[in-house]
């Protein structure tokens, strides 16, 4: 084996970490997969010499491409969420395994990590996610340590978001809120009906609906059956912080395309609004329920 391909056996051992990182920052496996080839040929051109810590060099390289491409896309003011069409048509012709994957890193942190700044995105998931240390997340970003540690900390305070009830409520509120979700998924009509109050008033935006469907309907029953219609959505679908309550964020591969605010009520929700508009999407306070524990990322020293 010449040291080309000692070199390129080497990189693969690595290429599903990074891609983990690279998706973590960019929330497409695509764009993931296009940083991690950049890094390789960058690796391939200037060789190993001088390189101390492969590992760590690689993570560096692909955190710097990453960074790249989330200030291309500020650059260019993209809004792909909310917009009807191509977001609709995605939700029924998601590839399944692209809904696993987004299951796998938390669909509501990839959501919520779309609401930072580049340089807050890529601090916050070395730092929090990989454990990389201050010192080489400074140099990944372009700042100081202590600026870089700020970054973190400002993107931590975001993700994380203020629950408006304490603790103990908030987790029974959640259980609900996964019950339902669960049933919906499942198609469980006795599922729905036993975590929806006999009056629960499901609301919508019409960019939400299908044509022919109400905006709001009323009771139990209709919700119910109304949920059940419309359960594909449920496989992109993730409990988070809506406006600091528990609520539902929709989102395949990643991109926010509808969120539900929620009412819990003695165990049972009294009502729920669908939001699709873009305007009132953008308004939404969004912050994740849990965050993934730090990973055995390989660390620069």
């Amino acid at each position: 084996m010449d040291g080309h391909d000692e070199l390129a056996r080497r990189f693969e051992e690595r290429r599903g970490q990074l891609r983990a990182v690279a998706y973590r920052m960019l929330g497409s496996a695509d764009e993931a997969e296009d940083a991690v080839q950049e890094a390789w040929l960058r690796l391939s051109r200037t060789g190993e010499d001088g390189i101390d810590n492969l590992a760590g060099w690689l993570t560096t390289v692909v955190s710097r491409i990453c960074l790249d491409m989330l200030r291309s896309r500020s650059s260019r003011r993209e809004e792909p969420y909310g917009q009807e069409a191509p977001e609709r048509a995605a939700v029924e012709n998601a590839p399944e395994d692209e809904a696993v994957l987004g299951d796998s890193v938390g669909l509501a942190l990839l959501v919520v990590l779309d609401r930072l700044g580049p340089a807050e995105r890529v601090a916050f998931v070395l730092h929090d996610l990989f454990g990389v240390p201050f010192d080489h997340i400074a140099q990944v970003v372009g700042r100081t340590r202590p600026a870089a540690k700020k970054l973190a900390s400002r993107a931590r305070q975001k993700v994380r978001g203020t629950p408006a009830v304490p603790g103990a409520e908030l987790d029974r509120h959640r259980q609900v809120v996964e019950a339902f979700l669960a049933a919906a998924r499942g198609g469980d009509l006795d599922g729905l009906l036993a975590v929806l109050a006999p009056d629960v008033v499901r609301r919508a935006d019409p960019a939400a609906l299908p044509p022919g469907v109400p905006p709001e309907l009323r009771g139990a029953r209709a919700v119910a059956e109304g949920t059940v219609a419309l359960r594909e959505r449920s496989r992109f679908a993730a409990t988070a912080l809506v406006d600091r309550s528990v609520g539902v964020v929709v989102a395949p591969h990643g991109r926010l395309l509808f969120a539900l605010t929620v009412t819990v009520e003695d165990g049972r929700i009294t009502a729920y609004d669908v939001v699709a508009d873009s305007a009132r999407l953008d308004g939404l306070d969004l912050a994740v329920l849990d965050l993934p524990g730090i990973s055995p990322l390989s660390r620069t020293p």
